[in-house]
């Protein structure tokens, strides 16, 4: 996985694994959540994919806008 740059200093993410189709997120509680085209949609994915890469914006983008519209959850 690579690190989230956290340029804001307060964000939940700590980590992310882009994919083709999806995207893993991981917080800072170490849970792991994996956003599929299929589960959140492809502009969803694409947006968290920029946000990931640009280390701004991702947890609050998510909270926000496909919270629970992951494909799975683990750790």
């Amino acid at each position: 996985m690579t690190r989230y740059r956290n340029i804001s200093g307060n964000s939940g993410v700590v980590a992310y694994e882009i994919h083709p189709r999806s995207v893993i997120v991981q917080f800072q509680d170490g849970e792991k959540y994996e956003y599929t085209v299929g589960s959140a949609g492809t502009e969803a994915v694409r947006m968290i994919k920029q946000l990931a890469v640009a280390g701004q914006g991702l947890s609050g983008y998510i909270a926000q806008h496909v919270r629970d519209a992951y494909a799975r959850k683990f750790r």
